[in-house]
């Protein structure tokens, strides 16, 4: 009897030790707050997503700390992801390289530094002539360079096609640069330029009008458009450069039918589609560098990371946001354009026109008040009249992808069939 009961003593006693030995029972709780989750080692965090305080309503005063928290974490992100690549001026995604050259012209301003992102051209020939091009392109605006402050980036393209510049790849290969450039080198994603000669040239065309929420300005040199459309340029200062006698693919006839087009836009609604345009006479492909002076004038240019008035046409490489909307990527469809704007002073939005079942809208402080109702118009009729909430999930997603504090907001609307909202 005396053994049963020392037995059964010796499990209770184990019971009791168990329940209260942290390492066995204990669950880890939910982080609490944002500073909780950021604590926490990446590879450990939830989904930001399923936590809920990150979907509550989040007042104006914290905006601000709780933007500057997550962006630091996604430096530190890029940091642990890049910095090598950095370094070693060869950017490796998802099975292919770009190599790239860079070097700092002037002192860095209290702003933060300009990016000027320089393509090559050469396109469909061999990886040898192409190496040449990008040889030719790392040096090739040191002159002008010297009169301006920025870093001069020229990549050199992962493939060897004709269309090297502007493949679906390149645009996240320029989102990650656009990136590193910020984390590294102390870049303002308000002061980022591109420009390309050539084959590089043909790159700006497409890569200015479906990526011009990133660009102050951008510079074609020599190339010829192909399939793009310069809608997407309305808030995007725009150079066109090419000789008089460059009649290969019609590039000089072409720069010509792009001006008349930004002439026209430009009229229709003054201080918007800023362009220069020079078609050297006497000129053939090669330039004599008088398309330099594209670069001083890009420089004169910020970009706007909040215009009042977008207009999105979809290239045929689909991009899910631009500006301050975006569309989940069912919806989109190639060449469909829509035209949005807002009101400060009226508190409002209008969708002017727009071809998605879904539009998200997302709005923060600088543009609208978000503490009183903001009114929401398809075509000039009221589809909705309140007040929409911040919070900390939508500052962290629209960071996410493209890292740029300038392009993160609060608050989101989402639109369904121009008729509700969601």
């Amino acid at each position: 009897m005396k053994n049963i009961l020392t037995f059964l003593l010796f499990f209770i006693i184990l019971g009791c030790s168990n329940n209260n030995d942290p390492d066995l029972n204990s669950v880890e709780s939910d982080p609490k707050s944002l500073e909780e989750w950021l604590a926490k080692s990446i590879d450990t965090r939830k989904p930001l997503e399923s936590l809920d305080f990150s979907k509550e309503a989040l007042a104006k005063n914290r905006v601000e700390k709780v933007t500057n928290l997550l962006a630091q974490d996604k430096v530190e992100i890029m940091k642990t992801t890049y910095e090598k690549d950095w370094n070693q001026r060869e950017l490796n995604y998802q099975g292919k390289v770009m190599p790239f050259f860079y070097q700092i012209f002037g002192d860095e301003p209290p702003q933060g530094r300009s990016l000027f992102i320089s393509l090559h051209g050469g396109g469909g020939t061999t990886s040898s002539l192409n190496d040449q091009q990008y040889e030719n392109q790392k040096n090739l605006y040191d002159q002008t360079m010297n009169t301006l402050e920025g870093i001069y980036l020229a990549p050199r393209a992962p493939t060897n096609t004709w269309n090297l510049w502007h493949q679906n790849h390149i645009d996240d290969f320029f989102n990650i640069i656009i990136q590193m450039a910020m984390t590294m080198e102390k870049v303002n994603p308000n002061k980022v330029y591109l420009l390309g000669f050539s084959a590089g040239g043909d790159g700006v065309y497409q890569l200015a009008p479906r990526m011009a929420d990133r660009w102050a300005a951008a510079a074609m040199m020599a190339g010829h458009p192909n399939d793009s459309s310069p809608l997407g340029l309305k808030n995007t200062p725009f150079a066109l450069h090419v000789g008089a006698l460059d009649t290969a693919y019609n590039r000089n006839l072409k720069a010509q039918e792009w001006k008349n087009i930004l002439d026209g836009l430009e009229s229709s609604a003054p201080g918007t589609y800023l362009h220069q345009v020079q078609i050297h006479d006497g000129l053939g492909h090669w330039m004599n560098k008088k398309e330099s002076v594209a670069l001083p004038w890009m420089k004169n240019y910020l970009r706007n990371p909040v215009p009042k008035k977008i207009v999105w046409k979809q290239d045929d490489r689909h991009h899910s946001s631009f500006y301050w909307i975006a569309i989940p990527d069912k919806f989109i469809k190639t060449e469909g354009e829509i035209v949005v704007e807002y009101n400060t002073q009226k508190n409002e939005i209008n969708i002017i026109s727009n071809y998605s079942e879904i539009l998200q809208l997302y709005v923060n402080d600088k543009m609208l008040d978000l503490d009183i109702p903001i009114i929401i118009k398809y075509q000039g009729k009221i589809i909705s009249q309140k007040v929409f909430k911040r919070s900390i999930y939508n500052i962290y997603k629209t960071l996410s992808y493209k890292g740029d504090p300038k392009l993160s907001f609060s608050c989101l609307i989402t639109v369904v069939n121009n008729a509700s909202i969601q």
